[in-house]
């Protein structure tokens, strides 16, 4: 399982904290964006490893 989807979101919420500590409304949105999309890459990755796995059972 990649590690792309853990950084996009770490990212994500230090970019959100870092907008919301200086204001900057767009580094914020930002932020929340790279954490859905982190989110979502991880969520697509567990599947992927769910279905390698019904495979395997059914070899």
């Amino acid at each position: 399982m990649g590690f792309e989807g853990k950084k996009d979101e770490l990212v994500g919420k230090t970019k959100e904290k870092l907008g919301e500590l200086t204001g900057d409304d767009k580094l914020r949105a930002e932020g929340v964006g790279d954490q859905a999309k982190g989110k979502l890459e991880q969520a697509g990755d567990a599947i992927k490893e769910k279905v390698e796995d019904l495979k395997a059972k059914f070899q």
